[in-house]
């Protein structure tokens, strides 16, 4: 399907994500709308109006979205047009679901947290609950973007330096010592830092009745990421779902490289279903409540594989 003359405003077009998505929507036919600080910053609204002036839809890549996340939907509100941003900021998406939205509006749809909640939703399948899901984190390595660095400062500055995990059905804040252990991929075993706690603990329970969401993260991404360097090679990922209930356990795993180059077709996978109204709710929701999880799980191919 071609998209010409539907115009995408992509805000943080100039960070690394951004120019990843910048690219998506020029390979599937859209025309980039790119804007940042520079243009609108998060605190101006006449600012954002005029940069969303005849966008179909905006794409939010700029962090730390706690900063400007609600900013921005309101912006999208005042225009009638979708929402989509690819925030892996906990508490800021927390934020996003507590407001709501008169339009659609997709929070993390990203790596973190929305292909978590796809692959979530596909392997639930015909269940409506859980009484847990997992979902494991195996990437070789992680050179975090500054955009990632400056994000995860503002929510740890949030929380207080505290960690935070998703259990009994709500965030829980706690100082409790990190521990490793060993997961067993498809691929083999690694050693993994157990409630390393992405944004799936937000996007799963905001639709799916799963009280306890538990996320991992392989030691080597860990190590990478306490030592932030300057990015080079792209880290490869198998990222690995378990739900299980009454006993019974469902699992789905898929493959890929590069979480950031991952990012682009999930955020802009999502724009094109919005324009196209395959999407079910209007309002706030996760990729896994707004869309067909399998059927966009399908179309990330050769972005990702299932194995």
């Amino acid at each position: 399907m071609v998209y010409m003359g539907h115009k995408i405003a992509v805000y943080g077009a100039s960070g690394l994500t951004g120019r990843f998505v910048v690219a998506e929507l020029e390979k599937r036919g859209f025309e980039p709308m790119p804007f940042g600080r520079a243009q609108a910053t998060a605190d101006d609204p006449d600012a954002l109006d005029r940069a969303l002036l005849g966008a179909a839809a905006v794409i939010n890549t700029a962090g730390p979205f706690a900063v400007t996340a609600l900013p921005l939907i309101a912006a999208a509100e005042r225009a009638g047009i979708p929402y989509v941003d690819v925030a892996a900021e906990i508490e800021a998406n927390a934020d996003t679901f507590a407001r709501g939205a008169s339009i659609p509006v997709v929070p993390a749809m990203a790596f973190f947290g929305g292909l978590g909640d796809l692959l979530v939703t596909a392997a639930m399948g015909d269940w409506t609950s859980a009484d847990e899901v997992h979902v494991a984190y195996g990437l070789s390595g992680w050179q975090p973007s500054a955009g990632t660095l400056e994000a995860g400062a503002v929510s740890r500055d949030r929380r207080g330096g505290r960690s935070v995990r998703f259990r009994d059905g709500a965030l829980e804040y706690h100082d409790a010592e990190s521990r490793t252990l060993t997961w067993d991929f498809p691929s083999g075993p690694r050693e993994v830092i157990a409630e390393f706690t992405m944004a799936d603990v937000v996007t799963v329970p905001s639709h799916l009745a799963v009280p306890t969401v538990t996320t991992y993260m392989s030691v080597s991404a860990v190590n990478d990421m306490r030592n932030a360097s300057e990015r080079q090679d792209a880290e490869t990922f198998e990222v690995d779902v378990v739900v299980r209930r009454d006993g019974e356990e469902r699992r789905v795993t898929v493959t890929g490289q590069d979480i950031y180059a991952v990012t682009a077709p999930l955020a802009v996978e999502a724009v094109e279903r919005l324009l196209s109204g395959r999407f079910a709710v209007t309002g706030v929701a996760s990729a896994g409540a707004m869309f067909d999880a399998r059927d966009f799980l399908d179309t990330l191919t050769p972005a990702i594989r299932c194995l």
